[in-house]
């Protein structure tokens, strides 16, 4: 589901000056370094990266540090959907359990990376 304000907020202190945020999407991760672990973290996809920010276990919504810097060319999907899970995502060394509304953002920003694939102005004389 999408995030509210309040939480793309808490994420600005973490990204460096002039990123412009595109999409903002939040997972818990079900391994870490190797153990099963249930970590809450958030995905800010920039106009220049990808920041993942390390929430805790407790409250999944409030960034404590940055987990991993990432290009923008990076690829978040494929997701993978699981019967008894629900959709995963696998980059960073993580595997995070999505919800499904995010499905959407996360195909936009891969389909959207290095300026790939940017839909052209339907009324470009406007």
């Amino acid at each position: 589901m999408p995030v509210p304000t309040k939480v793309r907020d808490r994420c600005l202190p973490f990204l460096p000056d002039g990123d412009r945020v595109q999409y903002v999407f939040a997972g818990n991760s079900l391994y870490l370094n190797g153990m099963a672990a249930l970590y809450g973290f958030l995905v800010v996809v920039t106009d220049r990266r990808v920041v993942v920010l390390a929430c805790g276990r407790f409250r999944r919504l409030r960034p404590k540090s940055v987990w991993e810097v990432l290009p923008r060319s990076s690829e978040l999907g494929p997701v993978e959907e699981h019967p008894s899970l629900g959709p995963t995502i696998s980059f960073a060394d993580l595997v995070l359990e999505i919800d499904e509304a995010d499905i959407v953002a996360i195909r936009a920003a891969d389909l959207e990376r290095d300026g790939a694939w940017v839909p052209q102005d339907p009324l470009p004389d406007l």
